[in-house]
């Protein structure tokens, strides 16, 4: 098969749950190409090693830069581009200024800037779009005659939480309406798209996998000098709640002297955050680490004994799916403590493989990491359950396998013009995708 993912910065440290499926096919011999709308990320110096390892950088067409706020520079600056691209005299760029049809899109010249990398991509058997946002913009180019194969649209998290409360439970009925098919990570999110009215023939929990043998299971106990190292992976945004792993391990350092916190990560709250670290006078067991590679918090997870991923419902709306880092972890047999939220409760089993706790609660975080550092026996047990849940809903290749068997139901159903049949659970892809 020939496949375009449609995705927005690429390629991100944090999206490695995309370069999974995009390694997953080009290993069982699919085409693939990346169509990154966003351009190159910039603000992150890290790089996944599937990038190099697959040569996805090779792969990926890059959309145009962000256009300049005041129209005629935005005019010249789009008129450079559309040069460049070699695509003036096939005419095809003019679908993308018809104020007639597309109205302000087209007048702001925002579509022709989106819509500049797909003027000579070839036709596609299966275009699959990264997040919400990005299928509408797959449909509507496609509707211009730039972008031709069966459209699946992957909601992940942002664009069925954030984007809703922007721009309203209306903003994806079109899609719904004709895009082939929808995919969800988890299904909280999936419960979500269906009460915007998409149909349950046309969509399936697809989780979002990591790799569990880079992620090498040990056991957890009480190490000999009695320091208990706690960890957290995330963006410094509001939605991962760092700030409340802060407050919960400053608040336990006076009973548990020899406990550190271990923050990896980036982003627009690291000033905050340093100075909380101050003012709580916890610069000594509480680091920020700066973004880390896989391998590099794979050796920091190795040394740690805890995890903590304490996500919240951001005021902007923004929620989170079952976090990949938070899968890391437990594969690796750490216990964990994380929240009642989003698509979390269907990873973490409360009291099974760590414990859950309200949002925003730095106390709960603190009387159950307490919990645990009192009851290191339970460690192993509670790491070992994690694992097995890992292993049975998020395991690289079986999700890889089971992408493969999607596309191919679609494609083999859309080309007897039928329609999928219902289906209640996805255990049997090939039967909930299947003819009438």
């Amino acid at each position: 098969m020939k496949i375009a993912f449609i995705v927005g910065e690429f390629p991100l440290l944090s999206e490695s749950f995309i370069l999974n499926q995009i390694a997953g096919l080009i290993d069982r011999g699919h085409e693939v190409h990346i169509y990154a709308i966003k351009g190159p990320p910039k603000d992150c110096p890290k790089v996944h090693p599937i990038v190099k390892d697959y040569g996805l950088i090779e792969k990926t067409t890059y959309g145009t830069p962000v256009p300049p706020r005041n129209f005629l520079p935005r005019l010249g600056n789009g008129l450079k581009l559309l040069v460049k691209s070699g695509q003036v005299d096939s005419l095809r760029w003019l679908r993308l200024v018809n104020v007639f049809k597309f109205g302000r899109e087209a007048a702001s010249l925002r579509l022709l800037y989106q819509g500049l990398p797909f003027l000579d991509c070839p036709r596609y058997d299966i275009i699959h779009a990264q997040f919400g946002g990005w299928g509408t913009l797959a449909l509507r180019l496609r509707d211009l005659g730039l972008l031709q194969g069966k459209l699946i649209t992957h909601f992940r998290g942002r664009d069925i939480s954030v984007h809703l409360r922007q721009k309203g439970n209306h903003i994806y009925d079109d899609l719904l309406k004709r895009g082939e098919f929808f995919l969800t990570n988890c299904d909280f999110f999936c419960q979500r798209i269906l009460k915007l009215g998409c149909s349950e023939n046309k969509i399936l929990i697809h989780g979002s996998a990591i790799d569990c043998d880079k992620f090498r299971f040990t056991p957890r106990t009480i190490p000999a000098d009695g320091a208990i190292r706690v960890a957290t992976i995330g963006r410094l945004s509001e939605k991962k709640g760092i700030e409340y792993c802060i407050r919960a391990m400053a608040s336990l350092v006076q009973k548990y002297p020899n406990i550190e916190l271990k923050i990896i990560g980036e982003g627009p709250l690291r000033g905050h955050f340093e100075q909380l670290i101050q003012e709580l006078n916890a610069a000594n067991f509480i680091k920020l680490l700066g973004w880390k590679t896989q391998a590099e918090i794979i050796e920091i997870l190795d040394d740690c004994h805890l995890f903590l991923a304490p996500s919240v419902t951001a005021q902007d709306g923004d929620q989170d799916a079952p976090v990949n880092t938070l899968k890391e972890a437990m594969a690796m047999g750490l216990p964990v403590i994380s929240t009642w939220h989003g698509g979390i409760p269907e990873l973490v089993e409360n009291g099974v493989s760590g414990y859950l706790v309200p949002e925003r609660d730095a106390d709960a975080i603190a009387d159950k990491l307490a919990l645990l550092i009192d009851n290191a026996d339970h460690w192993s047990a509670m790491g070992k359950a994690g694992r097995q849940k890992v292993n049975a809903l998020y395991d690289l290749n079986t999700l890889n396998d089971e992408l493969i068997t999607i596309y191919q139901s679609i494609l083999a159903a859309h080309s007897r013009k039928t329609i999928p049949a219902p289906q209640s659970a996805i255990t049997d892809i090939s039967e909930a995708i299947s003819l009438s």
